[in-house]
């Protein structure tokens, strides 16, 4: 179920005092209240039918159902063919798995030991929430006539977080958060002696102090740190990394450090390395950029083939096993990019000054140098630790202005670059590799963090340039330590890997892409030149967007591991992630690897390299939720300016709640909700993807181009609530 299918709380905190004086009993409390109350006491079916009043087939049947959960969670236990007594509080059958929490009534627990997502609804739950591990049974239920599996959860094994984000509210007797997380459902009450100097409105973190074990019940927690004014942009962003569990400041030990790191390079130092730095050198980065990871050198040789250096900045010349930076880096596993900010890896001195490639200066580097032919035909290579000196520091825009014009600073060696990187990337695609082209979207942002204008990044000729070099350097390296065996098995290496796609999945998304007239052969064998042809068709096509994303989620996920399983996207047997260390824990990870093999030193231990694979796969994913978490609320933010203007979009996402919509001009995404479709009463044909009235059979279905009005925005939720315009004539 995708995330444009899950409902939000509401808008105002719960009263925690006014919850608790409620009862709150079940046809199942009172049934284990009365096995309770007589553990060593045997009742016969027929008695406990007598007992709770059970009549008719229908209410038999509920009942054994309810009696077969209650042995499944052990509560209570068969005492001979028809009888029960008390359990001894261990579940049998009982089965572990991480909730993935949809909505204020159910979650899903994902479980390795089932085949699909077990739906259980939140009164089971036992007060766990999204992201917790849990051990659950798994039961027949009942939906109107129809029979299917349902869960319990029996036991909490781990909470994911203790601490969540939010916004305070504060009443006389008592204060709430209200979580900003989506998938968090409960606020958190807050004992006024827990509050610890925060004020109604502020945004805060607090630490969950008691969990309770049913779902009319609130947590209860403590204050731990102020952020701000709730709705200022700063307290918005460091909010969101609050959210997502990620750091924003150094402590000042690891700042210290930093500081007494020698910025001196040694002629002994010079000496171990190959000299690169007469040789024409250049990075190009964004405009903005302060951390130079990577640079190109250019040479002709005699032979008239190009030897082309691919330079990384040598972070682990700097940073060393047992330093606290080393500690801190390995734990934040990658930089963050918000929407205005970058949040480094690595402190400042070294990810902006020390490591940086920066122009006219000399600096170590970690390289793999090419020789290539007029064709971009390797002949030879070479890894090793080098030194160069950058000679002009390119933006994007101004290597492209070469490409496209011929004329300026090293604008011949540029364009050879570019003929070389075409070249190469022909023979990715050749090869099988998919042609993807997301759409990025940036803002234009005053001194305060608003914003003034949105604009879709395109990439052009400069940017494959980069990404074809850095993607030969990756790609050349894991091979080189995959095949330079220092025993009987290979060496372990950081792989950077991509599995193919579910068949059924594609099978799934092929059946969707013919309701718009386009047609997705899946061929097992050939699956993805079939998504290329597709990914070629829908070009310029309104629809093109929404089935380019949806095709992308039919594909695994890429992570980090020490298995060689490959890179299905890029089609490459072997692939690493070698070229940006100052920005990813798995890049100095592979720099050590590949210097412990060019030394002739034996392979290490998987275990704690695997391990740590895991994490940075798992921190990256953190880092990617937390951007899109900022440009949303900046989405949202911007389009409290729209007025009454109508925007063009497409329906991205049909639900009971409404249909998202995706505004072609500003690539964001507000739903019209079903109250607003006041024309007709619409239901959901989930089947179909469509919306149908009941009157009119009129239909809003996925894909199809709609005009819509911004309604509202709600900043804290991140959300747009858009109304549609079936009356074109006056636009």
């Amino acid at each position: 179920m995708s995330k444009q299918q899950r409902g939000g709380k509401g808008n105002k905190p719960r009263d925690s005092k006014s919850e608790k004086s409620k009862p709150s009993f079940s046809f199942k409390d009172e049934i284990l209240r009365l096995f309770n109350e007589r553990p060593e006491e045997v009742f016969p079916f027929k008695q406990l039918l007598n007992l709770f009043n059970v009549k008719g087939p229908d209410q038999k049947s509920k009942f054994k159902g309810l009696l077969n959960q209650l042995i499944q969670s052990g509560q209570i236990k068969p005492a001979g063919e028809v009888a029960f007594m008390k359990g001894s509080s261990e579940a049998t059958n009982a089965l572990e798995g991480v909730v993935d929490f949809v909505n204020q009534r159910f979650a899903f627990i994902i479980s390795a030991g089932l085949e699909k997502d077990i739906k259980i609804k939140t009164e089971n739950l036992k007060g766990a929430i999204d992201g917790d591990a849990v051990k659950f049974i798994v039961y027949q239920g009942r939906l109107g006539g129809d029979i299917h599996e349902e869960g319990e959860v029996v036991e909490i094994v781990k909470r994911k977080r203790t601490t969540f984000v939010g916004r305070l509210e504060i009443s006389e007797r008592f204060a709430f958060l209200i979580p900003d997380g989506r998938k968090m459902h409960k606020d958190i009450f807050i004992g006024k002696d827990k509050l610890n100097g925060a004020k109604v409105g502020e945004k805060v973190v607090v630490k969950v102090l008691f969990w309770p074990d049913k779902s009319d019940k609130n947590p209860e927690g403590e204050v731990i740190e102020i952020l701000g004014k709730a709705g200022e942009h700063n307290t918005e962003m460091h909010a969101i990394m609050a959210e997502y569990g990620l750091p924003t400041e150094f402590e000042k030990d690891i700042l210290a450090e930093s500081e007494k790191i020698s910025e001196v390079i040694t002629a002994e130092e010079i000496a171990k390395r190959r000299d690169f730095r007469k040789i024409t050198t250049f990075t190009i980065d964004p405009e903005d950029a302060k951390d130079f990871d990577d640079a190109l050198s250019i040479l002709k040789l005699e032979n008239g083939n190009w030897e082309i250096g691919i330079h990384i900045a040598d972070v682990t010349h700097y940073v060393k096993p047992g330093m606290r930076i080393e500690q801190e880096g390995e734990q934040r596993a990658t930089s963050v990019y918000l929407v205005d900010r970058t949040i480094p890896m690595l402190p400042e001195r070294l990810s902006n000054f020390l490591c940086s490639l920066r122009p006219n200066e000399d600096k170590l580097t970690f390289s793999a140098v090419f020789e290539l032919d007029d064709k971009a035909n390797i002949k030879s290579e070479w890894f090793g630790r080098t030194i160069i000196h950058s000679d002009k520091r390119f933006s994007y825009e101004s290597a492209q202005e070469c490409i496209e014009t011929g004329i300026g600073e090293f604008a011949e060696e540029v364009n050879v670059l570019n003929a070389l990187a075409k070249k190469l990337q022909a023979k990715r695609f050749k090869n099988g590799a998919i042609s993807f082209e997301t759409i990025e979207v940036k803002f234009k942002l005053d001194e305060e963090g608003k914003p003034l204008g949105l604009f879709q990044k395109t990439r052009k000729d400069a940017h494959k340039l980069i990404e074809e070099f850095m993607l030969l350097a990756n790609k050349k390296v894991a091979e080189f330590c995959f095949n330079y065996k220092s025993g009987k098995e290979h060496n372990v290496m950081i792989y950077r890997v991509h599995d193919e796609p579910d068949l059924d999945k594609i099978r799934n998304f092929s059946l969707f892409a013919t309701k718009f007239g386009h047609k997705l052969s899946v061929d097992e064998d050939h699956i993805a030149d079939r998504l290329n042809e597709f990914i070629e068709k829908i070009e310029g096509t309104p629809e093109q967007y929404l089935l380019q994303n949806l095709a992308i989620r039919t594909m695994a996920k890429a992570k980090y591991t020490t298995a060689a399983m490959g890179h299905f996207g890029l089609a490459f047997a072997h692939y690493s992630h070698f070229t940006s260390p100052i920005r990813r824990y798995p890049d100095m990870m592979a720099h050590r690897l590949l210097q412990r093999y060019l030394d002739n030193h034996p392979s290490p231990d998987r275990g704690p390299y695997e391990l740590q694979c895991k994490h940075s796969s798992e921190m990256e994913k953190l880092a990617a939720e937390a951007e899109r978490a900022s440009i949303k609320y900046k989405q949202v933010e911007f389009m409290q300016m729209a007025g009454k203007k109508t925007f063009e979009g497409i329906i991205s996402g049909v639900t009971e709640w409404g249909m998202y919509v995706d505004m072609n001009e500003t690539r964001c995404e507000g739903m019209v909700r079903m109250s607003d479709l006041t024309s007709d009463f619409y239901e959901l044909d989930e089947k179909n993807y469509r919306l149908i009235g009941k009157k009119t059979h009129k239909t809003f279905t996925l894909g199809d181009t709609v005009f819509v009005k911004v309604k509202a925005t709600n900043l804290e939720k991140r959300t747009i609530d858009l109304t549609l315009v079936e009356d074109m004539s006056g636009l």
